[in-house]
């Protein structure tokens, strides 16, 4: 009889106020969001959903069927509450503002 063979991973999850990783061991063959389900990482987290979750790698962002490797920690990222676009835009339009303003007080 052989012996299923596993391989160790880590699902983290983070909010400002609280953070997460869960250790596990799982099939060789788990996806990402399988790794996620099995950790029961959303029963610590009220609110956390994860029907249509994004999912990473080490900071990559991966299908959340990815297959994964021994070692690898899949992240679960929050969603955006702003476009980055948006904001470097305002940041931007800023800058300028006050560059302008400080040209006219010259």
């Amino acid at each position: 009889m052989s012996e299923e063979q596993t391989i160790h991973v880590e699902v983290a999850y983070a909010l400002p106020e609280k953070q997460a990783i869960v250790p596990l061991d799982v099939p060789l063959g788990t996806t990402a969001v399988q790794a996620v389900e099995l950790s029961g990482i959303a029963d610590r987290f009220e609110g956390l959903s994860l029907e249509g979750v994004k999912l990473g790698i080490f900071g990559k962002a991966v299908p959340s069927k990815q297959v994964l490797a021994e070692g690898e920690r899949v992240e679960i990222y929050r969603p955006l509450l702003i476009d980055p676009k948006e904001v470097r835009k305002a940041r931007a339009a800023e800058a300028k503002e006050r560059k302008a303003k400080g040209a006219a007080e010259s």
